[in-house]
């Protein structure tokens, strides 16, 4: 071995000279790292050379071929070499080597415990880190860290003498680095200790908390940011190991960084790691923060963090900060815990502030609002009479920034409450054109640039609350809009221009026809962006236009576009190869858009679009190859997009000792699993497979070329790692198993009928497909732990049961109704581990009794998943409903109006489902719908109308006619409720189900003048069937009392038959003709 090449081999790693790197390490690889006598002379050169930084890289360089060569080295070399490296480490000066040599002897020790040798370090390590020099100290501990980092299961059986030693070393008075250490080694006993085999050992680490804040704590006030940070860190990591770890302290740790979080006095970095702490508590830990109802202090001191926020700041700026921070918290909180732990401290906090004279405050009230509307945007839809004079007010504040706050909350409020703050058109309409106005008249002050934050934020807000708005009042605002937004259009703002386009292809979504005047001239506009691809800001807006573009497409329709859609979809396609990830998912969304537009006529463009698609699909996200030089230390800190990678460009850590940029390390993969982790390939993964789902759906008959390799490479991404890749394929799989049903029904396969076994048999495709498809569902909804996914595979299941029936019942080993039922009673009675805190084994019997709205989410769609189920089985349903009877219940029987809403309704619909088979559940039913027609909430209302006339339609139980004037006298204060169309709907539908069910048990001549004077129903046009149908029904029989209300009853027939054309079922018109005809007659 030439050892002075090698040296000079590995000086040249250092060197900031790409080529020569790249050689010296294809040389290194080739002509040394070949040889155990390499690992001797890396090993030597760590434990002798005066160069630290060449220690470091040789440390660095031995561990990679500790697995590789070790036992190769002659025994009796061994412990002379082990022991140098110890004595090494010991004695090293320079931080960066000094753990790169731990960890080479951890490298090492793994090898040799495993084999029965160097038995005598574990003792040799607990007595250097009782040792009286705080050096020795400070490299004992790490070393002990690295060793259990790598060789974790080796300690498990000793943890008491280790907490006996940490227990100390955690409180040592002379190194932080030693207090340091043994948090990062705590970290790791965290990640192996099962609570449940080893209390004592749990009850240590929860003892040991206190000393653990203690250093973090004394790291902040020693402002030694390094330490700090690495503490932060352990505490995040902590989250993620078994929650019982940090249950006992939870509480006061929490309050210990809420305190930090408002520290103006200390330094912002450990402020935004505090927030970042606590975002992270009520993302994984939301049950216990909600136990702890600790959610409206977090709220309030969010918002105070938000009023930091200056002038100069922009809230949608990337760059943490504590009150961009507190912003994110505060959507968290939102959507993590119940509107009265966040939402109502909020809405009784702002109150003040956009009330106080400092526009910050004004301003903050504005973006914390803003935030939490998606979190909960039930509640807050019932305080928009409190919340839209405020928000008005402030539309015409005279500080620019609380303008564009306003601006911003109105956007967020609009994309979640679409109808609601639709209906208020007439009222924001008018004053965002004003403030626009206002705003483009300001870029000639000197406050031009948050003028131009105005401007884009109303775009925005324009573009949000247009959609809300029905096509006839959208209608009414197009020439007021149109133009303004096409001026800027021409803003050299990249971030303006944008918002604008986004605008405008709003408000010609929403207005439709009225747009037409307008299109050819906004073609020929937008059309100037469609190929744009000199800079990285082309393509941002390049992607706008088009999204733009094919929202224009769908407001014109086929024909009015055909002569654009060939230079559009030959850009996209384009677009694909820009190596531009967003203009990527612009070109799927544009395809979706073109296919909906043109259905089976997109057939000439489907092969290249499924050919891109799938493209998508099989990208691979595993293998990353990358060579970053000297000059990348440039980047450090900043993200970067690398093989569809959004990758931070760091610095080595103490993990990794390498003194060279990098972005990647032997962890790989666990690293990419990590629950956080989320590439842009991933995420344009998601994104395609909706969009496959939307080609397929709209080309029908045309996609069948494609169909089955569609499927095989869907099915591939069942199992990803992202759940937004997860949920769209089993998504998608559903809606290609709807297509084909949809295509078997049209080539004549019978509508199926509920009950098992079939009575319709589907195809042999169609079998195969819902098997698969079924499989892969199970198997991911049992384990599933995101939310989001799980509410999304009810959605699914609740859809295809309702379209394609029973069908998908039957598997190859026959039904898979237990298992369909098993997951909705663990959804239902909040027992599904996707509603579980991170940690916990999901067997907490004092669960909160409250839900956010996305907690509340996964269990109404569950309720939805049931109804169709039902729908499915029809009578066979009647046997399942003892399982899901108390929980359905308990929740119709409770305090908040929405679960008992939903409640009411699945009961409701799921006896109109099960039909007689609902007789032996009469009594209860009954009691129960009986008590919820009197329920303050008048949607609840409503449903136990639905549900009490259902039950007296479908039962045979003798109990119904003995409440049939106890219904009635409940339904009569109903009646005079006006303000609820719904009501009064549902309640004529239930009277027109008894009379039906028994016209000999009801007193006709008081109820029908009643219910006629109801008609025609106004909202709830399914009840129209048996309201009529008994009507009908009365007539033939010869009943006088309907005959005498013949006068009042036709001009309600002149209106029902009449507009709109979705009043009536076919049925139902068919029978109303035939009546109008009979009444003729009869003159």
């Amino acid at each position: 071995m030439d050892e002075q090449e090698f040296l000079q081999l590995l000086e040249s790693l250092l060197t900031p000279q790409t080529e020569r790197v790249k050689a010296a390490t294809a040389a290194l690889n080739k002509k040394y790292y070949t040889s155990p006598s390499s690992l001797t002379a890396l090993i030597h050169i760590l434990t002798s050379h005066q160069s630290p930084a060449l220690r470091q890289l040789a440390a660095v360089e031995a561990r990679k071929l500790v697995s590789k060569h070790w036992s190769s080295i002659p025994a009796d070399q061994k412990p002379t070499i082990r022991n140098s490296l110890l004595q090494t480490s010991l004695n090293e000066e320079n931080t960066l080597a000094r753990h790169s040599t731990a960890r080479v002897i951890a490298a090492i020790a793994k090898i040799d415990l495993e084999d029965g040798e160097w038995t005598d370090l574990p003792n040799t390590l607990q007595q250097a880190a009782a040792s009286e020099t705080p050096r020795h100290r400070e490299v004992a501990v790490y070393i002990i860290y690295t060793l259990l980092d790598t060789l974790g299961d080796f300690f498990m059986e000793n943890l008491s003498n280790l907490f006996a030693l940490f227990s100390k070393t955690i409180q040592d008075p002379d190194s932080i680095e030693v207090r340091a250490n043994t948090m990062l080694a705590l970290s790791r006993v965290a990640m192996l200790l099962d609570p449940e085999e080893d209390p004592d050992s749990t009850k240590y680490f929860q003892d040991s908390i206190p000393n653990m804040v203690a250093v973090l704590k004394n790291a902040i006030d020693s402002e030694d940011e390094d330490h700090a940070m690495q503490c932060f860190e352990v505490f995040q990591t902590l989250l993620g190991c078994e929650s019982v770890l940090l249950q006992k302290h939870f509480g006061n740790l929490v309050k210990f960084m809420l305190e930090l979080a408002i520290q103006t006095s200390i330094d912002d970095s450990y402020r935004t790691q505090a927030l970042a702490f606590l975002h992270q508590c009520v993302k994984y830990r939301r049950l216990k923060v909600q136990s702890l109802k600790i959610g409206e202090e977090m709220t309030v001191k969010a918002l105070q963090i938000v009023s930091e926020l200056d002038a100069d700041d922009d809230p949608d700026d990337e760059d943490a900060t504590p009150a961009r921070s507190a912003l994110g918290l505060l959507d968290s909180l939102a959507s993590s815990l119940p509107p009265n732990q966040v939402l109502v401290p909020l809405l009784h906090a702002i109150g003040p502030y956009v009330r106080n004279p400092n526009a910050q405050f004004r301003q903050a009230g504005m973006l914390a609002l803003g935030m939490c509307v998606e979190g909960a945007p039930d509640f807050v839809a019932t305080q928009l009479k409190e919340i839209l004079p405020m928000v008005l007010h402030l539309l015409e504040d005279p500080e620019v920034r609380v303008r564009a706050a306003t601006l911003s909350c109105i956007a967020r409020l609009a994309d979640d409450l679409a109808e609601e703050m639709g209906k208020e058109h007439q009222k924001l309409i008018p004053a965002l054109v004003q403030n626009l106005d206002t705003a483009a008249r300001g870029l000639q002050t000197p406050q031009a640039e948050q003028n131009l934050n105005v401007i884009k934020n109303n775009c925005i807000a324009v573009e949000a609350l247009i959609e809300g708005l029905t096509v006839e009042d959208a209608a009414r605002y197009v020439p007021e809009l149109v133009p303004r937004i096409s001026r800027l259009v021409e803003q050299d703002d990249l971030k303006t221009k944008m918002a604008a386009v986004g605008a405008l292809g709003s408000v010609a979504s929403a207005s439709e026809k009225a747009f037409a005047p307008y299109f050819q001239e906004t073609m020929q506009e937008l059309g100037k962006y469609v190929e744009l691809k000199e800079s990285q800001d082309d393509l941002e807006l390049r992607g706008a236009v088009c999204d733009s573009i094919g929202k224009i497409a769908q407001a014109v329709g086929a024909e009015a576009f055909k002569q654009f859609v060939g230079p559009l979809m030959q850009a996209s396609e384009e677009a694909l190869h820009l190596d531009h990830p967003r203009l990527r998912e612009t070109t799927y969304i544009i395809w979706s858009t073109m296919a909906k537009v043109y259905e089976e006529d997109f057939e000439p463009w489907l092969q290249g679009v499924v050919k891109g698609l799938h493209d998508c699909l099989q990208q691979d996200e595993k293998e990353l190859d990358i060579a970053l030089g000297e000059e990348a230390k440039d980047l450090i800190g900043q993200e970067v997009t690398i093989a569809g990678r959004k990758l931070k460009v760091t610095a080595a850590t103490d993990d990794d000792e390498d003194e060279t940029i990098e972005v990647d390390d032997e962890d790989e993969d666990e690293d990419w699993d990590d629950i956080d982790g989320v590439t842009a390939v991933a995420m344009e993964k998601e994104i395609s497979l909706e969009v496959i789902g939307d080609v397929l759906t709209h080309t029908r008959r045309k996609y069948l070329p494609y169909f089955q390799k569609t499927v095989e490479i869907v099915l591939q991404l069942v199992e990803h790692s992202y759940e937004g890749v997860r949920k769209a394929a089993l998504g998608t799989l559903w809606r290609a198993y709807a297509c084909l049903w949809g295509l078997a029904e049209g080539d004549g396969m019978a509508h199926w009928q509920p009950g098992l076994p079939l009575k319709v048999q589907p195809t042999e495709d169609l079998t195969k497909l819902g098997e698969m498809v079924m499989t892969a569902t199970l198997a991911t909804w049992q384990d599933e732990i995101d939310r989001g996914t799980v509410t999304d595979i009810n959605r699914d299941l609740a859809a295809t049961l309702k379209l394609c029936g029973p069908a998908v019942l039957i598997g190859k080993s026959g039904t898979v109704v237990p298992q369909i039922t098993n997951q909705l009673l663990a959804i239902i009675t909040k027992r599904h581990v996707c509603q579980q805190d991170l940690g916990d084994d999901g067997v907490d019997d004092d669960l909160p009794e409250e839900s956010s709205e996305y907690d509340w989410l996964v269990i109404e769609t569950a309720c939805d998943a049931l109804v169709s189920l039902s729908a499915a089985l029809g009578p066979d349903f009647g046997e399942l409903w003892k399982a899901f009877e108390k929980p359905v219940l308990k929740y119709a029987s409770g305090g908040d109006a929405l679960e008992r809403n939903t409640a009411v309704g699945t009961i409701a619909d799921c006896i109109g489902n099960m039909e007689s088979a609902v007789t032996p559940y009469t009594s209860t039913l009954m009691k129960l719908l009986l008590h919820r027609l009197g329920d303050e909430d008048s949607d609840t209302k409503a449903n136990a109308a639905y549900g009490v006339g259902l039950l007296c339609e479908k039962s045979n139980d003798a109990e119904v006619l003995k409440n049939y004037v106890a219904i009635l006298g409940k339904l009569e204060p109903m009646l005079h409720d006006q303000q609820n169309p719904r009501v009064l709907d549902n309640a004529a539908g239930c009277v027109a189900r008894m009379i039906s069910k028994h016209p000999d048990k009801t007193p006709l001549q008081e109820v029908l003048p009643k219910l006629v004077e109801l008609l025609p129903l106004r909202e709830d046009y399914e009840e129209n069937a048996p309201v009529y149908g008994m009507i009908v029904k009365l007539y033939q029989s010869g009943d006088d009392t309907m005959r005498q209300l013949t006068p009042l009853l036709k001009p309600v027939l002149e209106k029902v038959l009449g507009p709109p054309e979705e009043q009536l079922e076919e049925e139902t018109r068919s029978q109303l003709l035939q009546l109008v005809k009979y009444l003729q007659e009869q003159g």
